[in-house]
Parts: C-alpha cells; structure tokens; sequence
C-alpha cells in the first residue's frame, strides 16, 4: 500500500501507520492515549525540571539538588506539592477574568499540539493495532503552528490584565519575538512539505525511510533549531522574561498555582517542538543507522526507545545552551529573525522548489530557468549583503575619526563604551537638602 501525497517511490510498510488508519478507532483506545500523553508531558516536565537544576548545577560546578529524595528526585515533587499551598494574589487593578484565563490559555494548546506526534508505528494494544499516535491530519504540522499561536495569547493576555508596566513589557517582547520567529519556523517547515509531498506527520516520517532530513534538508534544519528555541522563550532567546530588566516579564503578579501553568507552558512546549523536530528532521520514531539494519528495529515497541532518545537529545541541548549562552539584546534577537533566518528561508525554499521541480519535469525548460533565477538572485543577496556591510564598516570608521579629532587625541578609548559612573552617590557623596555634600558610606545594597 503506498501512503497517500508521498513521493511514489517511497512505499509504507505494513507497519507503518497512514491517515487512514485513525479513521475507525476505538473511543477507549483514544481516550487511553490521551491519559497516556497527558501523563507522559506532566512527568517529563518534572523530569526536566530536575535534570535542568543538576545538568547546570554539574556545569557550573556546584551541586543541584541533593536532598529531596536519592539525587534529589523529588525535588521536583515536593516543589508542585508547594506551589499549590502557596497564597493566590490577584492585583486589585486586574482584570480579574482575563487574570485567570490566561494561564488555562497558556498551557492548553501546549497539550493539544502533541497529539499529533508520532511516537510509533502500528502495535497491538490490548488485541486492538492501533498507531501509537492519538491522532493526524492532512495539515497535522500546521496544527503546531495555530496552538503556538492561541498560546501566545496566552502571555499577551496575562501581561495586559496584570496591569503592571513590567508585565506589559514583557508581553509586547513576547508578542514581537513569537511573530518573528514563527515566521522563519513556519518557513522551515515548507522545505520538508516539498521533498515529503504531505503535511501529515505520519507521510513525513514515512518519507524519510531513505534518509533524514536532517541531512537532506540541512538549512531548514538549522533553521529550525534557531526558531525552536526563540518560540519557547529560552536563553539565549528568553526576553519577555527578562529578570534582570523586567523582574520576571509577563507573570511578574502572578502566584501559586497560576504561576506554575506558565512554567508548566514552557516546558510542554519544549518538549513539542523537541518532538516535532524529532518527526521532520531525524525520522521520527525511526531506528537511526547502523539499528536500522536489524530487520526488528523498526517494529513492535522498539521504535518507541528512538523516539524518547532522540527527544531527549534535543532537550538535553536546551539545558546546554542555558547553562553556556548570555541573554542577546532585543535588537540583536530581532535582527536574527527578520534580517538572517527570514531571508535565507526564503531563498533556500526557492532552492528546494527548483530542484523538486526538475525532479519532476525533466523535459521542461522551466525548470532550469528558475534554478539560474534563484542562483543569480543568491548571489545578488550576496552581493548586497557585502557591499552594506563594507559600507557601514566606513562609516563607523569615519564617525570615530571624527570622534578622535574632536576629543583632540589620536588614540581610542579602551575598554566598553558605558555610561560614565559619575554620579554622587557612586563616590560615597550623598546630597543633602541644603545642596551641601557630606560622606556617606557606600554599602552596594
């Protein structure tokens, strides 16, 4: 049987499941893998919450937690049994509603957007086969797209009925940084579209017997891993929480339990977007090579380790980064969506499109003409690319000359341009009432 809107010479297995086999199934059996998944993102998220704190605690030399439990295992337990107990406030200029609404809205889509994931081929469960998948679509992956996007109003819902300028603050970050990146994400997706020929999470991984994507499709890849980690609000990308600026972003006035729906949020996103670059990229639940050549590798429950392993990798690799990487400035955050992964997005899916299309029409001219359109209009890009930044290099040399000249010096400063300490208070100096200075001990508080 050959798996509808696939590439005709990529034929499905028997075992590999197709959009028609979710058309009859068993209530019990959905409802069954809905408590499963359901379970499933609540434990890993209070694994990851775990192995954040010991994996950066290991990395910056200094124990996580060790107390709660053997290697401090239930830290994570005794921290969602506090977090209940704890007072919910509600500020007296909020509106109360959309206060409490939020956070339900946050959270939601995050659960919904798994069920599209693939975690297996077809099994017998309970003498019932069955895909280990709770349900697909034709246009299963843009499902992922619309629940990131209803979460997002989730953030930007909750920043606005705080009624603090802090939380408002990071709800425009927010909302700008989602936009951003979900559109390079959206981009990226477009790529495996084309050479897969489905949107459908199950013809994606089936189309992906012959190779990953991850080596075929490279640049969305790259892409992906990019917006990925800008979607989910981590560091290096983590600005509408800001703590240093912004106390704690969007749900600075927010406690007890509603505070932990956005934490539990961020990290079932996590886990999605993990899980969906595991489906595009690295063959889903398929065994990677040399397993693959185990003629049982990808049969029966096995398929289900790759997946958690692959899942996990990429997880392991958000940890990494918050561990390794500073907090980019909110300039910098927006000229790495619009001004780079935006526009290599672009020409890179003119690329595929042109190749899939000689692919597919050989006796055409057409073809050829738009693959030399899209090599002349890459290297036009180039061009641009260059001469602007040999242009601004100019003008930064010619505006700090200027600067030399009218400071009378030929040498330049040394050091990071900052803002001169100069103030009274930075010297020990406290101003008085009468205008009269007088010493004051300098405590750093």
């Amino acid at each position: 049987m050959r798996l509808e809107g696939t590439l005709p010479h990529l034929a499905a297995p028997a075992a590999d499941p197709t959009l028609a086999s979710f058309y009859q199934l068993t209530w019990w059996l959905v409802l069954l893998k809905v408590v499963v998944v359901f379970v499933f993102l609540l434990l890993t998220t209070m694994f990851m919450i775990w192995a954040e704190r010991r994996v950066i605690g290991r990395m910056q030399n200094r124990p996580g937690p060790n107390r709660a439990g053997p290697f401090g295992l239930l830290q994570p337990i005794a921290d969602a049994l506090k977090l209940p107990l704890k007072e919910d406030i509600i500020p007296t200029t909020a509106d109360k509603l959309i206060f409490v609404v939020a956070p339900v809205l946050s959270a939601a889509p995050a659960f919904v957007a798994f069920s599209i994931i693939p975690v297996g081929p077809v099994v017998s469960i309970f003498h019932h086969r069955t895909p280990l998948q709770v349900a697909d679509l034709p246009v299963a992956v843009l499902l992922v797209l619309a629940m990131s996007s209803i979460g997002v109003y989730g953030i930007v819902l909750a920043g606005w009925a705080s009624g603090s300028p802090y939380s408002l603050l990071g709800t425009l970050r927010s909302a700008a940084q989602v936009i951003s990146y979900e559109i390079a994400m959206a981009l990226a997706f477009v790529a495996v579209f084309l050479d897969a020929g489905s949107l459908s999470t199950t013809g994606i991984v089936t189309a992906q017997i012959h190779g990953w994507y991850a080596w075929v499709l490279a640049p969305s890849f790259l892409i992906y891993l990019f917006t990925m980690v800008g979607e989910t609000n981590r560091l290096p990308f983590d600005l509408p929480e800001g703590e240093g600026e912004l106390v704690a972003g969007y749900h600075t006035e927010y406690s007890s339990m509603k505070f932990a729906m956005f934490y539990l949020a961020e990290y079932v996103n996590m886990i999605t977007v993990s899980a969906l670059a595991t489906t595009l990229f690295l063959g889903g639940w398929r065994a990677p090579w040399p397993l693959s050549l185990w003629s049982g590798a990808n049969t029966g429950w096995w398929p289900v380790l790759w997946f958690l392993i692959k899942l996990f990798i990429f997880l392991f690799c958000y940890i990494w980064l918050r561990g390794t990487l500073p907090r980019v400035r909110y300039d910098q955050l927006m000229a790495i969506g619009w001004k780079f992964l935006i526009p290599v997005s672009i020409v890179w899916i003119l690329l595929v499109a042109s190749v899939r299309a000689w692919r597919l029409d050989s006796h055409s001219t057409a073809p050829y003409v738009v693959f030399g359109l899209v090599i002349v209009l890459i290297l036009a890009l180039i061009t641009m690319w260059d001469s602007a930044a040999q242009q601004r290099a100019a003008r930064f040399a010619a505006a700090e000359e200027a600067d030399l000249a009218e400071a009378g010096t030929t040498e330049p400063a040394t050091g990071f341009p900052v803002p001169p300490l100069d103030l009274p208070h930075y010297h020990g100096v406290a101003v008085s009432d009468d205008n009269e200075t007088s010493s004051k001990e300098v405590t750093g508080a």
